[in-house]
């Protein structure tokens, strides 16, 4: 070795280094340790210089893999020396990576096509990750385009470096959130489910199970990657994995394997540690692509392999897990058998049959768990089952309601615990069911009358069954009385049920024992806390005293501690899926340790205190409850008042809008009347040149065909003056109707405080308005008689140019004839332009009598504005009382709460309370500033 290491350092020949690498690497598997200690600088060497060759490139990089790899030695190894060989393979790992260019030229190895060269280096590098990796992911993470060169490797069109790529990225993200992200953004998603399906899905090989375990990687507990993975749409790519044929006969091993990666894939992306908007996402993106109802397929299909069908069973949960939507499509889902029943049915025999595997009966009750979980229509359901009215007589389907009965009465221990700790989660933070449970009858035996459920229960504690089963029903029966006092009467109401709790707590028995003492003190403590004193001989008080006399407070507080100590208490706290190494450890449900914490602390208190302080206790609830209620009607009063606010403001807006429409109307008739009045100018001036040019006798005819022209168009002019006064009249009409609808609405918004002071403002500026627009309309009118007298002085000018006209014309007979039909019709038309005159002034009075009736109705208005201001004065003081009210009801509930916490009791925040409060002080500020 020691010849070939001189070898490699001082040959000129690249020949004779080529030769030497090789002699070298046919040593390296054998003699390991030795090959690593002298030739591994010289074998960095050859790959920085002799980059040109890829044959000793190649030779090279296989030495290197020999000796820090521990794949090889471990074979050949013994058990006892396996951890002297990672010590070897760590130990190389550590001085190679030690020069971070040493990675850095293996990654740049890496990107050469050459197979020789490529293959090599990246197998070398995996190697160095799984022996050192968090440190050689760093060295990959700074350096430039490091993991963007190894996502290379998915595309190579060689299999064996595509696949062996897959597993370099197994190992380089492991644990790495940064890198993670990287290769997810570098498309990793795309080209890992073209893999899988080139590879046929889950009938393909090893190599769909290495994409697999790559994108669980990339997925668990990355909550980046899952969201792009869910907004890449490649959740509906999963779809197809699942299509499994009828023919279940042939399920290799690989296909169960990959099958199953792929179930837990899924979970991965809808998991309950997820945060809640992610899961929920997830969801909804799976039912609406039919992930779900494919799941659902293999859930009811048959044949299908235990360990599938278990993990399928776990996979629906998670699907359908507090997600109303898909918890509804699951309970439509039937089983196709004959007659069909639903899905849940078929799933609850598999729970309570002893002769199903444990951990199928495990899944099973996990996906009745989630399927209740925040549903409470489901618990419904369920519950609905169990009643008198909805059971079926006739026997010929089995409910579940049946199923869980028939569990929680069984001889099975394992069937008493699952459909005890099931019909808890029917029962849920669901008050109604609660009470309605309580019609429950059994019917023991034939003869006897029937009992209740709750007794039957508490029947089958008192006769000492097995330590599982009576935990179940305990937990049962705490999750039944917790938040129902009516639960708590009827189980008061036995006199049997309270010295049994006393008797098992009071007793010293042995560790097993402990648990059931440790939970009967907790549905002790919980007929205490949730005692509503309707029964005189187990009144809160009572039932202190009695655990003082027969237990001992502080012995109750010990027994009672016991649960919270408990090592499976811990266990089943940690994640809601139920997962127990045995069936002898299956003692507590996920909820049931949640409903532990909160009940534990306040039942040590109630044991404690006295009946003074329980008695002060209900009045400050009482008396909160009265203020809770006054400021809910606040709320409701305050909430009616701005919806009429918002019909009243969307009112002036139309209204506004409507105004400012007839603005636009006048201003546009305005400017015609303005360019009519130019246009008559214009020919007045032309009137006036053409009776100075014509004064001579030759042109007198002319003249006067000129006059009768000018009358014609002074005649169009007037036709013209008529048609604008009609329209002024019509818009005078309209402005009047607008009045009397203000006037109206006026009266109508008077009748609420807050509109009275929205409708003032909007009056008072409409009275303003219309006030401007009488005035323009007055103007014009003016405009309007100067026009007429304009026409009077005209007319005047053309009967002194007749008269003017009348000697020249005498001196001919023929002009005479035409000067007398001249005359008659400039009569005419001097009678015509009289009476037009006439009706003008007519139409000018009327004009004036309606500026006097709209002068009057402004009166009317403003009247009306004085009455609504003093309302508003009113109203202003009438909300500051209100307010002063408000301010002093806060400061009472402020005391009342700390005389509460003085006592010990436990007060609920009011965020939601004070938050509503502070948005009513808002609001009335608001109408203040109105």
């Amino acid at each position: 070795i020691q010849k070939l290491c001189d070898r490699v350092a001082s040959s000129t020949l690249l020949d004779d280094r080529r030769d030497a690498v090789r002699a070298l690497k046919s040593l390296s598997k054998k003699y390991r340790l030795e090959v690593g200690i002298q030739a591994m600088e010289h074998l960095i060497h050859v790959l920085q210089t002799d980059r040109s060759d890829s044959e000793i490139i190649g030779y090279a990089l296989d030495t290197l893999y020999n000796v820090i790899s521990n794949d090889l030695e471990e074979e050949e190894q013994e058990e006892n020396s396996a951890k002297q060989v990672d010590d070897l393979g760590s130990q190389f790992t550590e001085i190679f990576i030690k020069q971070q260019e040493n990675v850095t030229l293996l990654l740049t190895l890496v990107e050469e096509f050459d197979f020789h060269v490529r293959w090599p280096g990246v197998k070398l590098l995996t190697s160095l990750l799984k022996q050192q990796g968090p440190q050689v992911q760093q060295i990959i993470l700074v350096s430039p385009m490091g993991v963007s060169r190894l996502m290379d490797l998915l595309a190579d069109s060689r299999e064996v470096i595509r696949n062996d790529g897959v597993l370099l990225l197994q190992q380089l993200t492991k644990s790495n959130a940064a890198i993670q992200k990287i290769v997810a953004f570098e498309n990793a998603f795309e080209r890992l489910l073209d893999i899988i399906t080139e590879e046929g899905n889950s009938d393909g090989g090893i190599v769909v199970e290495d994409c697999l375990l790559l994108l669980q990687n990339l997925l668990k507990n990355n909550n980046s990657n899952q969201n792009f993975f869910k907004e890449g749409s490649y959740i509906q790519r999963m779809k197809p994995w699942f299509e499994v044929g009828d023919d279940n006969c042939g399920w290799s091993a690989q296909k169960v394997t990959n099958l199953h990666l792929m179930l837990q894939l899924v979970r991965v992306l809808v998991s309950p540690t997820n945060p809640p908007g992610a899961t929920s996402s997830c969801q909804k993106a799976m039912f609406h692509c039919g992930l779900l109802q494919q799941l659902c397929t293999i859930l009811m299909a048959t044949g299908v392999p235990a360990d599938i069908l278990t993990e399928t069973i776990n996979t629906v949960s998670e699907v359908i897990r507090g997600c109303q939507t898909n918890q509804d499509y699951f309970a439509s889902v039937n089983a196709p058998s004959n007659p069909p029943r639903p899905a849940i049915v078929v799933l609850l025999m598999s729970m309570v049959n002893e002769r199903q595997p444990f951990v199928l009966r495990c899944a099973v009750l996990y996906c009745f768990q989630c399927f209740l979980y925040k549903n409470q229509k489901g618990q419904g359901e369920i519950v609905s089952t169990l009643l008198p009215s909805t059971i079926d007589a006739t026997g010929n389907s089995v409910s579940a309601g049946q199923l869980l009965c028939g569990g929680l009465f069984s001889t099975d221990s394992l069937s008493n615990w699952c459909a005890a700790v099931a019909l808890a989660h029917a029962l849920q933070e669901n008050a109604t069911l609660k009470e309605q449970l309580l019609r429950v009858q059994l019917a023991t035996s034939i003869g006897n009358p029937p009992v209740s459920l709750l007794q039957q229960c508490t029947n089958i504690l008192s006769q000492g069954s097995k330590v599982q089963t009576r935990v179940g029903l305990l937990m049962l029966l705490c999750t039944w009385l917790s938040n129902c006092s009516i639960a708590v009467t009827h189980f008061l109401h036995n006199p049997a049920n309270v010295p049994f709790l006393t008797g098992q707590i009071a007793e010293n028995l042995g560790e097993e024992e402990q648990l059931v003492q440790g939970l009967c003190a907790l549905l002790l403590g919980i007929s205490i806390y949730y005692n509503d004193n309707s029964l005189e001989n187990y009144r809160k008080e009572k039932l202190k005293q009695l655990i003082e006399k027969r237990i001992g407070r502080e012995n109750f507080i010990e027994k009672l501690g016991f649960i919270s100590k408990h090592e499976l208490y811990s266990r089943a706290a940690q994640k809601p899926q139920p997962s127990f190494s045995s069936p002898d450890h299956m003692m507590f449900d996920h909820e049931f340790t949640k409903l532990v914490k909160e009940l534990e602390g306040v039942i040590s208190k109630a044991i404690y205190k006295s009946s003074e302080e329980d008695k002060k206790e209900e009045e400050v609830k009482k008396t909160l409850e009265q203020h809770d209620n006054i400021v809910t009607h606040y709320k409701k009063v305050i909430r009616e008042q701005d919806q009429e606010l918002e019909e009243l403001k969307q009112r002036i807006n139309t209204l506004t809008s409507q105004n400012e429409q007839l603005q636009a109307t006048v201003t546009q008739q305005v400017s015609q009347i303005q360019q009519h009045k130019d246009q008559y100018n214009l020919l007045k001036v032309q009137l006036g040149k053409d009776t100075q040019h014509h004064n001579s006798h030759s042109d007198t005819f002319q003249m006067n065909g000129i006059q009768t022209e000018e009358v014609s168009k002074l005649k169009e002019e007037l036709e013209e003056w008529k048609n604008k006064h009609d329209l002024l009249q019509g818009q005078l009409r309209e402005k009047d109707s607008v009045i009397e609808k203000l006037n109206s609405s006026q009266l109508e918004m008077g009748t609420t405080e807050q509109s009275s002071q929205t409708s003032k403002s909007g009056g008072l500026e409409h009275n303003s308005e219309l006030q401007k627009e009488l005035e323009m309309l007055r103007s014009q009118i003016q405009l309007q008689s100067a026009e007429i007298s304009k026409l009077h002085m005209e007319n005047q000018k053309l009967q002194v140019m007749n008269t003017t006209a009348e000697p020249v014309l005498g001196d001919s007979g023929a002009t005479a004839a035409t000067s007398s039909e001249l005359e008659a019709r400039l009569e005419q038309e001097i009678k015509q332009l009289k009476s037009e005159v006439k009706a003008l002034s007519e139409e000018k009075e009327s004009l004036k009598q309606h500026l006097d009736s709209s002068s009057s109705t402004v009166a009317i208005l403003q009247d009306e504005k004085s009455k609504l201001q003093r309302e508003v004065a009113e109203s202003k003081k009438e909300q500051d009382d209100l307010l002063v009210l408000l301010a002093d009801q806060d400061q009472k509930i402020s005391a009342l709460k700390i005389k509460l916490k003085d006592l010990g009791v436990p007060v609920e925040d009011e965020d939601d309370i004070e938050s509503g409060d502070q948005g009513d002080e808002d609001e009335d500020g608001d109408e203040e500033e109105q």
